[in-house]
């Protein structure tokens, strides 16, 4: 049958070309332009221009053709061909000699080839007619085009495809989908070709198609996502208008049926169970409880909520936004001895709402959630949870402060017993019964270094020691008067000299380590060994303060410079207690505006009472001093003995010189003077004697004898010291009696010589004489350091005499 319509297709083509070369069409084409012919051409201008031109017919070809003769395209033919054969044809342009072929005495065009009008819709080409002997154009080129006839050789098809579509669930009917397009290659211009029909060929019970413009729409009201969420639709687009003999294709569209908020949440159960120990701290989770919802996205979204008043009291229900599940938390403390099965409404509900489907019902479910409370052995509970006692800072050692009490919360009600956490009372000040929990004073109280102690006293079963409670405990220490009032400092003032009576001296306050519930109310009086005071006054001034005034003309400070004003202060008590204090008064010199110029540099009498720190430091200074003073004398001892050693062992000669009239102790650092002293010993020498004899019998050893050795005029009988010794005495008795010399040893030195003396000179100038008769040998007998001296004289002794002989 296929090929029955193949062949007739043939047929009306062939019929509809030879229809068309029925009519013929005259093209005359003037030859007039220079670039059509050759130039010279004697044909073109031999008696002048000759009108010529072209005729053939309008030139179609089918496409898709499958004969396998060459196909006839059409004639083209000159006007002036006599049919001799004289002219000759030819064609040149797309495809000419290649797809079409041109008969040169005919004119006749063939198409060779299988032609394709959705690649190449028409060919264009050129004509020429030309003498057959000397190849000479006849005919201007003439341009002329082959169209390609059309037939039905393509199908529709879905260029934007695969197509993918959404509609709402429970949609209306005719809701559009969306749009699908089919395109066909075939000449719209030409028949029904292209002329596209749609049509579904599955999926037509939920969806239709318009079969102009291709719109999908629904075709039902019950579009159910939870049912199917997905549909699969074929859609066909066929050519010809639909008619008889049309292609056709086709197309797959993927419709997606979205969610709405169409189901309500329903909870899988009517009942949950859960357990938790009563103690459990508050916000702990019991459990989770989840409502299913068909729907999907944000039309699933829940809120829960706790129903019943109870529940609201002791839970709390929370949402978890990634599971959508009810978390349930405690909100209070729980307590088995007082309930042990608490049940909780549950209720879930969609956030968001669609109001089209309200009337679908109610969208929101409850549950029923138990809570079953277990028993744990608890630690004691103190009760009531007072934490703040009082106690008088006087209040003996064992005096009870208070009673703590605590009760064992479980139904056994074990027996509880008391301590303190030591932790927080180091120094043991309060202790407590361990059975009555009574607390009571271990140590004297002192609210001044102490007004608070924060304790901790722990309470545990008898039996059990592990289940320990803790409660913080305040005591606050009352005040009683137990301090007397002090002066607020040492106070010290300065008075001139020409001060007038009621001058205001000083203002003196007082503090308190006491703190009197009433307040402080203070006293002051000048205390009693100050009452016969004519010099000056003290005023109470009724707030807490005194003010100090002169009570006299004018002060002298040549005769007192500093003033001691001893002041009583008394408190209010109970009972009142005093003190004494000193204020200090310098008497100074000022200038006529009354500004201190001077005061006298005494030392001032001050309180006899030191701090700590102050003895401490003066004690330091005292030790300081007295080792200084032992590392000074250990150090001169050292030196004196060093010197003693060094004149023993020193034997050599020293040449001291003198310019002053004397060194004191200090010349006898450079030689031992001992050694000349005891040669003018005369008491010492008569006393050798034995009975006054002249010595001449004494051995040489008796340091007697070396008076053998002196000079003859040291022997004189005339030599007397009593002038020099009375002398000496009158002045010793002059200095006892003189009450203006410091009463200590001292060493005096007298310029007096007395008269003129008897002994001749020492000096050795006479020695140059030749005519001395001295003989210095004898100071060789004086020992060691005179030797070198009495051989320097001997010396020069000998020279003499040898000079005189």
């Amino acid at each position: 049958m296929a090929k029955g319509l193949q062949g007739f297709l043939w047929t009306m083509l062939l019929l509809f070309c030879a229809i068309q070369e029925m009519g013929v069409w005259a093209m005359h084409t003037a030859v007039e332009s220079p670039g059509l012919g050759q130039p010279g051409d004697p044909a073109l201008l031999a008696g002048g221009r000759v009108k010529r031109g072209w005729v053939w017919n309008q030139f179609f070809v089918v496409e898709e053709y499958t004969g396998t003769e060459p196909l006839y395209v059409g004639k083209i033919h000159s006007d002036s061909d006599e049919g001799d054969g004289s002219i000759k044809y030819t064609i040149s342009g797309e495809g000419a000699g290649t797809i079409f072929l041109i008969d040169e005495i005919t004119g006749d065009i063939h198409a060779t080839e299988r032609l394709d009008r959705e690649q190449k819709t028409f060919y264009t080409l050129r004509a020429q007619a030309r003498d057959r002997q000397t190849d000479q154009l006849l005919e201007p080129e003439s341009e002329f085009i082959i169209k390609v006839q059309d037939i039905n050789d393509s199908e529709p098809r879905f260029l934007e495809g695969p197509y993918i579509g959404s509609v709402a669930e429970l949609s209306p009917i005719g809701t559009s989908v969306m749009q699908v397009m089919a395109s066909d290659a075939d000449d719209p211009t030409y028949g029904s070709s292209a002329r596209v029909v749609y049509s579904v060929l599955e999926g037509e019970q939920h969806f239709t198609v318009d079969s102009k413009t291709g719109v999908i729409r629904t075709a039902v009201a019950d579009l159910d996502r939870e049912t199917q969420d997905r549909y699969e639709v074929v859609i066909r687009a066929t050519d010809m208008a639909g008619q008889l003999g049309g292609l056709s294709g086709s197309t797959t569209v993927t419709i997606v049926v979205t969610d709405v908020n169409d189901n309500p949440p329903r909870f899988p159960q009517k009942m949950y169970q859960f357990s938790i120990v009563e103690t459990a701290p508050v916000g702990t989770a019991i459990g989770r409880v989840k409502a299913e919802d068909s729907d999907v996205g944000e039309n699933t979204d829940m809120t829960y909520q706790v129903k019943d008043e109870e529940g609201v009291e002791m839970f709390k229900v929370t949402t978890d936004s990634n599971t959508q599940e009810a978390v349930i938390s405690i909100q209070k403390p729980l307590d088995y001895e007082s309930k042990k099965v608490h049940t909780v409404v549950v209720e879930a509900l969609n956030k968001f709402v669609d109001p089209r489907f309200v009337d679908l019902g109610t969208f929101r479910d409850q549950t029923i959630v138990r809570v079953s409370v277990l028993d744990v052995d608890e630690p004691p509970e103190f009760r009531p949870p007072s934490n703040l006692m009082e106690v008088q800072e006087d209040a003996h050692v064992g005096s009870v402060v208070g009673i703590v009490t605590a009760l064992d919360p479980d139904t056994a009600n074990h027996p509880v017993r008391y301590a303190i956490d030591r932790s927080t009372d180091t120094e043991r000040i309060f202790d407590i019964d361990a059975n009555t929990g009574a607390i009571v004073t271990g140590k004297v109280l002192d609210r001044e270094t102490a007004g608070w102690h924060n304790i901790t006293v722990l309470a545990m079963e008898a039996d059990n020691h592990s289940q320990v409670s803790r409660a913080s405990l305040r005591i606050r220490i009352l005040d009683v008067n137990d301090n007397p009032p002090e002066l607020a400092t040492p106070y010290e003032a300065a008075v001139c000299e020409d001060a007038k009576p009621g001058q205001l001296i000083q203002t003196i306050s007082v503090v308190d380590r006491d703190e009197p519930q009433s307040g402080h109310r203070f006293y002051f009086t000048l205390a009693p060994e100050a009452t016969n005071n004519h010099h000056f006054s003290l005023l109470d001034i009724k707030d807490n303060t005194a003010a100090v005034h002169t009570q006299r003309v004018g002060f002298n400070r040549q005769e007192q410079d500093v003033y001691l004003l001893p002041i009583l202060v008394v408190d209010s008590g109970p009972p009142a207690l005093s003190s004494t204090g000193t204020l200090t008064i310098r008497i100074c010199g000022c200038d006529s505006n009354g500004a201190i110029q001077s005061c006298n540099s005494t030392a001032y009498v001050v309180s006899a009472t030191l701090s700590p720190g102050a003895l401490i430091a003066l004690l330091v200074c005292i030790l300081i001093l007295v080792v200084l003073v032992l590392l000074i004398l250990t150090l001169k001892r050292h030196h004196k003995s060093h010197l003693t050693s060094e004149d023993d062992e020193d034997m050599r000669d020293n040449v001291i010189k003198y310019n002053d009239e004397g060194g004191g102790e200090q010349d006898t650092e450079a030689y031992d003077m001992s050694a000349l002293r005891s040669l003018y010993d005369f008491s010492e020498i008569k006393g050798g004697d034995g009975g006054g004899g002249t010595g001449e019998g004494i051995p040489s050893g008796n340091p007697a004898s070396e008076l053998h050795a002196l000079p003859q005029w040291v022997q004189s009988p005339d030599l007397d010291f009593s002038l020099f010794r009375d002398y000496i005495c009158k002045k010793v008795e002059q200095a006892d009696e003189d009450l203006s010399v410091p009463p200590y040893d001292s060493f005096q030195t007298y310029a007096f010589e007395g008269s003129d003396s008897p002994v001749p000179s020492l000096s050795s100038i006479n020695t140059w004489s030749s005519g001395s008769e001295q003989d210095f040998s004898y100071l060789g007998v004086w020992g060691p350091r005179f030797r070198q001296l009495a051989a320097l004289y001997a010396g020069r002794r000998g020279e003499e005499d040898s000079e005189e002989s």
